[in-house]
């Protein structure tokens, strides 16, 4: 997920019978051309950011086939004499532009030591931003959010299915449907093998977070000895952004809500919404019901109500809106417009289609691994999540697009395995909505002795720097800057 905080038709069908062999994991043989480093698009210039683009396969099958572009930002280390390499970054998604992502980390305080010991590299990822962006063609009002939509019912999933199957439709007939079946995690992994060749260096370290720590899971399953150290934070799990992840929304939901069930009852006196966490949960089936029943004056639906509160919920920062999203819809008030706001459906350049955020993350999402397109499992899935999470679990469950996409996988997934040197350090925060602890053990069990994990007992949605947990922190930046990795498993405090 984001970091808050979604050809024509004869040439498509060729494409989508490319299918399941597993592709080579290493890049072309011949090194890409030196980088040549300039300044940054005006949209995304940060002090001390440089910029360069370097062409990739489209198809890793046909290296010698066409290319596209990937574009690439460089924070160079503070103090050359103490550099240890690069750090790649993902700032998460899939779709999150990643070039002011190296900046955006020193101005939230990531410590100078760590930017003394790298080049900071931050990246587009394929079909994203400034390197060869994708799109759909989508207007916000087709494809709002990148979460899927709240059912009440089977009828429900019905009419989302009618919805969503549009969507998938004009993403499979857009400008850029002949790149659609190569926008993978794999391949977007091997384009950042391809980047470590471009920078001469023979490993590279990595940090990502969200979406971000799965695409640095495959990097170093493809890639295990170019790999040196890989800090993955808020995992979704060992297979990406699949049905059984989406699933898992409404097991971060049951997690995070209590936070904010405390958060509101201690404020009784300015939000209305309950003298206790049990009063303030049972607010919450109160709006849900009524907005199903009948959307607030401004237009906000039982649906739109349910998702409004999982998406405020990500950063404890974010709460007093939420609260105030809830005591306005209580009394009939209209919600602030900056709690509707959408979270990526624009760019802020020209060249960038207004939809790449939510169209790229479709690509990946579809692309990297084969969804049911029998409406009647969405249907049974929401039925059996209703009751399992009540509070969120029949929006995680519900149909996506990804039910008919255009194109079946080029190949099946990468497999997150113990095989490599033991070098992957996780952190999770304990009640994270958007990537549950749930995954994170799993992908956890994946890796077997070639991780390590911290969990810090706090709610919300990535942990380092960002949190400011001390005891995560620590371990975090000593594991970037000298190597220092727990021998086993450790738990924070909440600071």
């Amino acid at each position: 997920m984001k970091w808050l905080v979604v050809l024509n038709a004869a040439a498509l069908l060729t494409a989508a019978g490319l299918l399941t062999a597993a592709l080579p994991a290493s890049s072309p043989s011949s090194a890409p051309p030196p980088l040549k480093w300039r300044a940054c698009p005006q949209d995304v210039a940060k002090p001390g950011l440089q910029c360069a683009t370097l062409d990739v396969p489209l198809d890793y099958r046909n290296s010698s086939g066409q290319t596209i572009e990937i574009t690439i930002s460089r924070l160079a280390s503070t103090d050359p004499g103490k550099r240890r390499g690069v750090l790649l970054t993902n700032s998460g998604g899939p779709g999150g532009q990643g070039l002011s992502f190296p900046a955006d980390l020193r101005d939230l305080g990531i410590p100078k030591s760590v930017l003394d010991r790298y080049d900071v590299i931050g990246i587009d990822p394929r079909g994203i931003g400034h390197s060869t962006p994708v799109t759909c063609n989508l207007t916000p009002q087709e494809h709002p959010s990148n979460i899927p939509t709240y059912a009440r019912n089977a009828a429900d999933v019905t009419a989302e299915a009618k919805r969503v199957s549009a969507v998938a439709k004009k993403c499979g007939s857009s400008k850029t449907a002949s790149v659609l079946p190569y926008i993978t995690t794999a391949n977007t992994a091997r384009d950042m093998d391809r980047i470590r060749s471009a920078l001469g260096e023979r490993r590279v370290s990595y940090f990502g977070v969200s979406y971000g720590s799965y695409l640095g899971s495959v990097f170093t399953a493809l890639f295990p000895h170019r790999s040196d150290r890989i800090l993955i934070d808020s995992a979704p799990g060992p297979f990406g952004w699949d049905n059984s992840f989406s699933r898992l929304f409404g097991q971060g939901f049951q997690d995070r809500f209590p936070d904010f069930a405390r958060f509101a009852a201690a404020r009784h006196k300015t939000y209305g919404l309950g003298r206790t966490p049990a009063q303030v949960r049972a607010k919450y089936f109160e709006l849900g019901k009524k907005l199903d029943a009948k959307p607030s004056p401004d237009g906000v639906s039982g649906a739109a109500f349910r998702q409004l509160t999982f998406a405020l919920m990500y950063f404890d920062s974010k709460l007093p809106q939420l609260a105030a999203a809830w005591k306005a819809l209580q009394t009939g008030k209209r919600v602030a417009a900056r709690e509707l706001a959408s979270d990526g459906t624009s760019a802020g350049a020209t060249k960038i289609p207004s939809d790449n955020y939510l169209a790229s993350q479709l690509h990946v999402i579809c692309n990297d691994s084969d969804w049911s397109e029998e409406v009647s499992d969405y249907q049974r899935n929401v039925s059996r999540d209703r009751h399992r999470f009540p509070l969120f679990g029949a929006a995680g469950a519900n149909i996506t697009p990804c039910a008919f996409w255009p194109s079946e996988p080029v190949e099946q997934q990468v497999q997150i395995t113990g095989r490599g040197p033991s070098n992957v350090l996780i952190l999770q925060n304990l009640r994270d909505p958007a990537t549950p602890l749930a995954g994170a053990r799993k992908l956890r069990d994946a890796f077997g002795n070639r991780a390590r994990m911290v969990t810090a007992d706090q709610g919300g949605h990535v942990a380092y720097p960002l949190m400011g947990n001390k005891c995560l922190n620590n371990i975090a930046t000593k594991f970037l800057t000298r190597g220092d990795r727990p021998q086993k498993d450790l738990a924070c405090g909440s600071n």
